[in-house]
């Protein structure tokens, strides 16, 4: 192990809650450091397949002190949103250090250790500011699919050109699962979408209807109503959770006019092929993965604080300035000798 590097703060992920965290920091003039596993900021953007848009308008899209950099009812590209995160965080100078994945998080005495590699950060306060996809989700049986099928996950997937030819099997029906599914078949794919339907918003978010009247309604809800704050959004929490996102961009109905099939979730395998509910087996020579992620947090050995409601505590700009000011109370507790608590989570 090498030598220690000391620092009052360390962040880990330069994604827009890691780099939103920074800019507060920065602003109290507290010392910090920022760790990036990719060697660009952005390059988790850059990695999404080739066609991905942001699901909301530029106007949105900013985090704290810069706004997004395109008309505010345009729908950010993928990459776009990946250069706009690499030029905020050189707008504001702020110490990120890319290329240094981290594996493992430990306390030693009254100091955090971060362990990446040889390097080794011993910090008073760490945000955990990653993402919560970190580890691919895919059923025990997709090991038994015949070795011929193209297997592939939603975060591997970047175009059709990466699929041998014949059927396409997607398994899971949610905003991934349908925006590939739309953009395969469009290719000239014969294309199956397994999995149950998670609804859809009643309007097209690029619409004159989304643009004035709709879109601020769902954000009023999705942002002060269905929250965890309030008694409607804990109901409704636990749905959402379970059954997935509803489908934003795409409509069911611009599945079946590209000759999408939409079929029973897919239940496990039989002789090599995928066989759904009500043990239909389907001759396929591609199947994408679109069931989701775990969270990967095995490489931490110590509590994580978590929310209330059994979450970790997350935030982008609004969140962020609270866990700033956190640290910053934390410095404060720490030079008048009054206890510490565990490291806080912001999943971003």
């Amino acid at each position: 192990m090498g030598h220690s590097q000391r620092i009052q703060t360390v962040v880990i992920g330069a994604g827009q809650a890691g780099l939103s965290v920074g800019y507060h920091l920065a602003q109290r003039g507290l010392p910090f450091v920022i760790l990036e596993a990719n060697q660009r900021v952005g390059d988790t953007w850059r990695r999404r397949w080739d066609s991905l848009r942001l699901f909301t308008p530029a106007r949105f899209d900013g985090i704290s002190g810069m706004p997004f950099p395109a008309p505010p009812h345009s729908f950010p590209t993928k990459d776009e949103m990946a250069n706009y995160l690499e030029s905020y965080a050189k707008q504001f100078g702020l110490p990120v250090r890319t290329g240094v994945k981290v594996d493992r998080l430990s306390r030693q005495g009254d100091r955090y250790v971060v362990s990446s590699g040889s390097q080794r950060f011993e910090a008073d306060h760490v945000v955990i500011a990653m993402a919560t996809y970190q580890s691919r989700r895919t059923p025990a049986f997709a090991v038994e699919l015949d070795p011929g099928i193209a297997q592939l996950h939603s975060l591997d997937y970047r175009n059709p050109s990466q699929l041998r030819e014949g059927d396409v099997l997607i398994v899971g029906a949610g905003n991934s699962g349908s925006e590939i599914a739309l953009e395969l078949a469009r290719a000239g794919r014969k294309v199956w979408m397994s999995g149950r339907g998670t609804g859809e918003i009643p309007f097209r978010i690029n619409g004159s209807a989304a643009r004035f009247l709709l879109r601020p309604l769902f954000r009023f809800l999705f942002h002060r109503v269905l929250t965890t704050d309030t008694a409607i959004g804990r109901k409704a929490r636990p749905k959402i959770v379970a059954k997935g996102a509803p489908l934003i961009r795409v409509k069911a109905r611009d599945l079946r006019a590209a000759g999408v099939d939409w079929v029973p979730r897919t239940a496990g395998v039989r002789n090599g092929q995928p066989v759904l509910e009500g043990d239909r087996v389907l001759d396929v020579a591609n199947v994408i993965w679109c069931t989701g992620f775990h969270p990967g947090f095995s490489w931490i050995d110590l509590p994580v604080t978590m929310d209330e409601h059994g979450g970790p505590i997350h935030g982008v700009s609004r969140d962020a300035e609270y866990i700033a000011d956190t640290v910053a109370d934390r410095v404060r507790a720490r030079a008048a000798e009054e206890p510490r608590v565990p490291a806080l989570l912001a999943a971003g």
